[in-house]
């Protein structure tokens, strides 16, 4: 099943290595749009959005193919959410709100 806009989706880049969260905005041959967060941020995002406390919002990212080593769709399963329903559940708004 082919990975869609306006999905959420968890980006693997190298040089230099980093984990970003996010919506797909669209996937081609030059690379990736996305709106998202550095994974690194996640737990402390939620933890700011449910607290009322300031927070960095979601940013606007395009990633070259190169640099990409693998996007996977954000999907739980039985015994872990996903990370979009861990969000809603711990703020009660879905990361696309913000």
């Amino acid at each position: 099943m082919k990975i869609e806009a306006g999905e959420y989706v968890i980006v693997i880049l190298h040089t230099p290595r980093e984990k970003l969260f996010g919506i797909l905005d669209g996937i081609n041959a030059a690379g990736i749009s996305l709106r998202g967060i550095d994974l690194g941020y996640f737990d402390d995002w939620c933890k700011s959005i449910a607290a009322g406390e300031p927070h960095l919002p979601m940013s606007d990212y395009f990633l070259p193919m190169w640099r990409v080593e693998r996007i996977t769709r954000d999907e739980g399963n039985a015994d872990m959410k996903s990370l979009a329903e861990q969000f809603e559940q711990r703020t009660g708004k879905p990361p696309a709100f913000f």
